[in-house]
């Protein structure tokens, strides 16, 4: 294998990656907008709910009660619904996503010691969105409750209300978050949209850059050359190889600039682990591209077989550890979830080599196998 020959189909594959202003674009402009559009577009916080109240009762229990809701970050009031029917237009037509019922009498019963019903009625065109909401429901009708038997039981047994409330809840519960304490979901999501852009710009360039080549009918020279294939694979791969690791740094500048997503872990093993990672993902291009003959193929091909398995098997969306067997194993055959351990463990848990070389082992392999398999299936003898 001689270097010049390398250095030189190189070069020339840069300047035509420079001269295609489409290509450009692909190559560095759409990895950083995708980072944009999902940053901002992906989100699984859930406050701000818009919620309507109906107030059957008028009392200053219920008064109470329903500013607990209005008065919380989680929840957005828009206002009171005359009744259910109403209730029901509002959540129908998307103005709300929950209302809050309390009937006739909830201030009496409350006087009285006796216990008070209320209904909420929730949006649950969003299943994963209504549990949470449901979840910020209990929890806040949980604390007007132990408030309200601690009041009565003050009132008639003359003892303190922070001495009833202490033993009305024995057990204090404090619950701390590990890594990311704000409990933020783009603290979770940025590094690993890293994973699923990187999983889908190197095969796509790569792909295409290689089958343009059978396509403009330039690869004959190739086929007539005494360059070998190991020359022509590596001066090929070289530049998207390249072009990916910017990109990489790019949007570890955005992850860490723009959504401000902690980095703790190690920045050097960080670099490293993307480099064998974008090699990985460079492999699946190259596989493809000696596999079909034209580009639009490369660009169907391409997107079925990174796209699905980065969102889906990758643990973005869905954890692994949630999947079914079948899916696990299929997330397990892929280099995507590899890889988004490695940056959750490097920005948000300060991991390094020593917990996190596993993964990157795996990646490495996974490199090594793909280059290997596109090396065998390339010839420079022309297909017929």
């Amino acid at each position: 294998m001689k270097l010049e020959r390398v250095r030189a189909l190189a070069w020339k594959e840069w300047r035509e990656i420079v001269r295609d202003r489409l290509f450009f674009a692909l190559a560095f402009v759409v990895p950083a907008l995708l980072m944009v559009l999902f940053g901002y577009g992906l989100s699984f916080d859930v406050e701000n709910v818009p919620f309507a109240l109906i107030d059957h009762d008028r009392s200053v229990q219920s008064r109470d009660y329903g500013y607990r809701f209005i008065g919380s970050r989680y929840f957005d009031f828009k206002g009171y619904a005359a009744d259910e029917a109403d209730a029901y237009d509002l959540i129908a037509g998307g103005e709300v996503r929950a209302v809050l019922v309390i009937p006739p009498g909830f201030g009496r019963d409350l006087a009285q010691g006796r216990p008070a019903r209320v209904q909420t009625l929730i949006d649950g065109t969003f299943p994963n969105r209504a549990l949470t909401i449901r979840g910020y429901v209990s929890a806040i009708n949980a604390e007007r409750s132990l408030d309200s038997a601690a009041n009565y039981l003050a009132a008639r047994s003359g003892t303190p209300y922070a001495d009833v409330r202490a033993r009305l809840q024995p057990v204090s519960l404090e619950v701390r978050y590990l890594f990311n304490e704000a409990v933020l979901s783009i603290w979770s999501l940025a590094p690993k949209l890293i994973m699923l852009i990187l999983m889908i710009s190197p095969p796509f360039l790569t792909a295409l850059g290689v089958v343009r080549e059978k396509e403009n009918g330039s690869i004959f020279n190739i086929y007539a050359s005494d360059i070998s294939r190991g020359e022509f694979l590596l001066g090929k791969l070289a530049p998207y190889v390249a072009i990916s690791c910017v990109n990489s740094l790019l949007l570890w500048l955005m992850a860490v600039g723009l959504y401000r997503v902690p980095f703790k872990g190690d920045f050097a093993f960080f670099a490293l682990a993307s480099m064998v990672y974008v090699a990985c993902t460079t492999g699946i291009g190259l596989v493809v591209s000696v596999l079909v003959r034209t580009q639009i193929a490369a660009m169907i091909v391409t997107m079925v077989i990174t796209l699905i398995p980065a969102v889906l098997y990758s643990g973005l969306i869905i954890p692994v550890a949630s999947l079914s067997d079948a899916a696990s194993f299929v997330a397990h055959a892929m280099p995507a979830m590899y890889y988004a351990d490695i940056v959750a463990g490097c920005f948000l848990k300060g991991a390094g080599g020593a917990e996190l070389w596993r993964p990157l082992l795996v990646l490495a392999l996974y490199a090594c196998a793909l280059f290997a398999a596109g090396y065998a299936l390339f010839s420079k003898r022309p297909a017929s």
